[in-house]
């Protein structure tokens, strides 16, 4: 399970947006409550990250920015806890390429479908292995 507020949300849907018809990228730094695919991860913090090879189908996330988000979150005593990014045409379900790209097995991978921009939609995974599991994903805060 990932929780997320409603501010953090709200980042990643416009840097997503933003970065649109190309996909986007984050990177979340959080706290850790238990161990394995059922840790509940809490966001504390987004850093969005510029996508180094613009594409519609494809993220890199920019080296340069990866570390600096990376060293913050080790300054802040903190675990990388989500790897997001967005899918502009196709539904938030990770693809061949996310799998098989997928190098950190603690964190979950969250990814908003903007394939109606209207209506984002937000998944989270685990991915293990090559193995997807799906995950809860609570925006608090969130209205209705």
């Amino acid at each position: 399970m990932l929780t997320l507020d409603q501010d953090q949300y709200d980042t990643l849907v416009a840097h997503a947006r933003g970065d649109y018809p190309n996909e986007a990228c984050a990177l979340l730094g959080g706290t850790v409550d238990g161990e394995g695919i059922d840790a509940k991860l809490t966001v504390t913090k987004v850093f969005p990250i510029p996508n180094a090879e613009p594409s519609p189908t494809y993220y890199v996330g920019d080296p340069k920015a990866q570390l600096k988000a990376m060293n913050e979150i080790d300054d802040r005593d903190e675990e990388l806890v989500g790897i997001f990014h967005s899918h502009t045409f196709t539904e938030a379900y990770p693809s061949a390429t996310d799998v098989g790209e997928a190098r950190y097995p603690d964190a979950a991978y969250l990814i908003v479908s903007l394939a109606d921009l209207d209506a984002p939609h937000l998944r989270g995974f685990r991915i293990v292995e090559g193995e997807v599991t799906e995950i809860d994903v609570t925006v608090t805060g969130a209205a209705g």
